[in-house]
């Protein structure tokens, strides 16, 4: 069996000699490999130079250059020569396997080198570089906003600072002595009446919120009895006033002489019937009437899924109520229960009159009539009810803040998170305007 005169002798090397054909492709492919060089070249100076923002087409002349072909690509394609099949005669001393291509890679072409191992071509440099210029020429400039100007808003504040200024200056030049409010905003006989204030106040705000509880579940109740006495509760005790109902609660005893509640308690209605329990019953059940809509309005904002899923897993009605509606109902609860004990610091005013308890307002009043300063007591008594109503309604808003956890993604800010905020983006505001 004679061999193919393609193979080599067997020992011959497996490397074929240079044609003419192979001279001629590497010539070509050299000088390609110069045009990139140059043309890369030519790309690197363009890029190094700062592009004009008017001129984006000088940029782009580059890019659509090296994004053309190389005609260096087209003799590549050409069919190499046929490699011998000389390693199965003979083994290569330095590939003792015989796997391993002999041919050396520092005699391939420089520029075309491949994808697997080989480092990126020119012309793919030549790309990054144009487009990196492009994107440079084509960067557009910081927008700087200026605020709108508003000179309604100006001309409201200098009207409303004016109107202030009027009220501050007729107060001022009026025949009050001042002077005196300082003097007694310590004394013993307006802190004795201020302590009066906050004991019936925090006490018939208490009385009313147990007694709105009851009434509300007797409301909601299925039993048209208990719903119905509830019912009539909050019509006579919402449509009378308060203050009419401490004047029945003191005067009391002109028509019970005595109270009789069984082995419990007996004893005359005058002696029973004492100027404090006659604010807290007055004040207290006048506040459960509307106490009672507040938790009932709470109640009914809780889904009903949440009491069929507690009676589900074998809870008991006062077992749901107490651990699954109210605890959701606070959310809807505390925000109008914290009005209505601020209006009810305000409401035990009436008491002084109406049931001679002596509160705030009472004890102002009597300093004022001994010492001549009526309208400065006024003014005393004044400037201690607003500090109670601040000093609660911080109360109220940290309350609110603590049973809005479950409902709010993020809750509101304090009110010294407030001044925070505000004064730290009031000094990082620009002068000049907004930077976008």
């Amino acid at each position: 069996m004679t061999d193919s005169p393609d193979k080599p002798e067997p020992g011959t090397t497996g490397s074929e000699p240079e044609t003419p054909e192979t001279g001629k492709a590497a010539t070509e492919l050299a000088k390609a490999a110069s045009e990139l060089a140059k043309a890369a070249s030519d790309l690197a100076k363009a890029a190094s130079e700062p592009a004009k923002a008017d001129e984006p087409a000088q940029a782009e002349e580059p890019a659509k250059a090296a994004s053309e072909p190389a005609p260096a690509e087209e003799p590549a394609k050409a069919d190499p020569a046929p490699e011998p099949e000389g390693d199965k005669g003979g083994k290569d001393p330095k590939d003792p396997k015989g796997d391993k291509d002999p041919e050396d890679p520092k005699d391939a072409p420089k520029g075309d080198k491949g994808d697997k191992g080989g480092k990126p071509a020119k012309a793919d440099l030549a790309k990054k570089d144009a487009a990196g210029a492009t994107a440079t020429a084509t960067l557009p400039e910081a927008i700087k906003a200026i605020p709108v100007r508003h000179y309604g808003r100006w001309i409201s504040a200098v009207l409303v600072l004016a109107l202030l200024a009027l009220l501050v200056n007729a107060f001022a030049s009026a025949n009050v002595h001042y002077s005196a409010i300082p003097d007694y905003l310590f004394d013993p006989t307006v802190l004795s009446g201020l302590g009066k204030t906050v004991l019936i106040s925090v006490l018939a705000m208490v009385l009313g919120l147990v007694l709105g509880i009851l009434l509300a579940v007797m409301r909601l109740s299925k039993n048209p009895v208990t719903s119905s006495v509830s019912w009539l509760y909050i019509w006579f005790f919402r449509g009378t006033p308060v203050y009419v109902q401490l004047l029945l609660w003191f005067n009391l005893a002109l028509i019970f002489p005595y109270i009789n509640l069984g082995p419990i308690y007996r004893d005359e209605m005058s002696d029973f019937m004492t100027p404090f329990m006659a604010a807290l019953l007055g004040l207290g059940l006048n506040e459960a009437a509307y106490m009672s809509e507040i938790v009932r309005a709470g109640i009914q904002s809780v889904d009903e899924g949440q009491t069929e899923a507690a009676h589900a897993l074998g809870m008991s009605q006062s077992k749901t109520l107490r651990r699954i509606v109210l605890p959701q109902a606070m959310r809807v609860i505390v925000p109008p229960t914290g009005n209505e004990f601020i209006n009810m610091l305000k409401t035990s005013s009436l008491a002084a009159s109406a049931a001679q308890y002596l509160e705030l307002l009472r004890s102002t009043s009597d300093i004022g009539q001994t010492t001549g300063a009526t309208v400065e007591m006024l003014f005393l008594a004044a400037t201690w009810y607003l500090i109670l109503t601040s000093v609660f309604s911080v109360g109220q808003f940290y309350l609110e803040r603590r049973y809005a956890r479950g409902s709010l993604r993020t809750l509101p800010l304090t009110p010294w998170q407030k001044v925070k905020a505000n004064l730290s983006s009031f000094s990082n505001r620009s002068k000049g305007g907004v930077t976008a």
